[in-house]
């Protein structure tokens, strides 16, 4: 598995991935998918140091070399902080993943600006953040594999969430212009946009919400981390060479039609 080359001839082994937000949920769940292709993989969290450790366990057991940093994405310094310490450890990174985020749901007649500012800069801005980091050194390689994780929410609207919808649909501009910036140079850029995937977040909630959700949704259930990650994982990869600019929904056809 280590010895597979892409198309332009480079070992995967030598193909560094760094995934935000990888300390649970769908992050936790790509950092050992790549792991477990043969990339040496870096992630960042911002606070949970539990699950920083537990992602690392995990994706070392799945046989890869793994390295956790932390870093707020909404601070363009501490990206840059981030990438050094990979670089220093690993070497560039040319497969980025952009999976952090958080929600500050509320209406919008009574939505703070603190809270509106607070999801912009973690889910739309740190990607900005991330991949203008990694881009030189894509470009330098002449390879490079973005993927950014959106939402269903950004197709369909939420009531409650307009700045994680906003921002999440802001991601599909910033992949589209991305993806046409970079396309001569060997990069890809696309989206995957999740639908209600099962997390520790919805192990709380009642069943009658759950029950509500898996009904809006035409396969009938809540997707997984993994099934996500395998998503992703296939848009890092070599197989994906003549894909980019795409949104892929992984939403059991929640948003289909949108």
């Amino acid at each position: 598995m280590g010895e597979r080359a892409d198309p332009v001839g480079c070992p995967v082994t030598e193909r560094v991935a760094f995934v935000t937000g990888g300390s649970r949920g769908i992050g936790k769940a790509v950092v050992v998918a790549l792991a477990r292709a043969g990339h040496p993989v870096a992630f960042c969290y911002t606070s949970d140091e539990d699950g920083a450790r537990a992602t690392q366990e995990a994706a070392e057991h799945a046989g890869g070399k793994v390295l956790a940093v932390r870093a707020d994405v909404a601070d363009a310094n501490a990206v840059d902080t981030a990438f050094r310490e990979v670089e220093s450890a690993f070497g560039p990174v040319t497969v980025l993943v952009n999976n952090a985020g958080i929600a500050r749901d509320g209406l919008v007649v009574r939505m703070s600006d603190e809270h509106w500012r607070a999801v912009m800069d973690t889910n739309l801005t740190g990607a900005f953040h991330t991949i203008r980091r990694a881009t030189p050194g894509m470009m330098k390689a002449r390879y490079g594999r973005i993927v950014n994780v959106s939402s269903a929410s950004a197709h369909i609207g939420q009531a409650g969430q307009a700045n994680y919808a906003a921002a999440k649909a802001g991601l599909v501009g910033l992949t589209r212009s991305v993806a046409r910036e970079l396309a001569r140079r060997n990069i890809t850029c696309n989206v995957v946009a999740p639908g209600p995937i099962v997390t520790s977040m919805t192990d709380d909630l009642t069943d009658d919400w759950r029950a509500q959700v898996e009904a809006a949704v035409p396969l009938g259930r809540l997707g997984t981390a993994e099934e996500c990650a395998a998503v992703i994982a296939f848009l890092c990869s070599e197989s994906a060479a003549y894909v980019t600019g795409a949104v892929v929904p992984v939403d059991g056809g929640l948003a289909m039609g949108h």
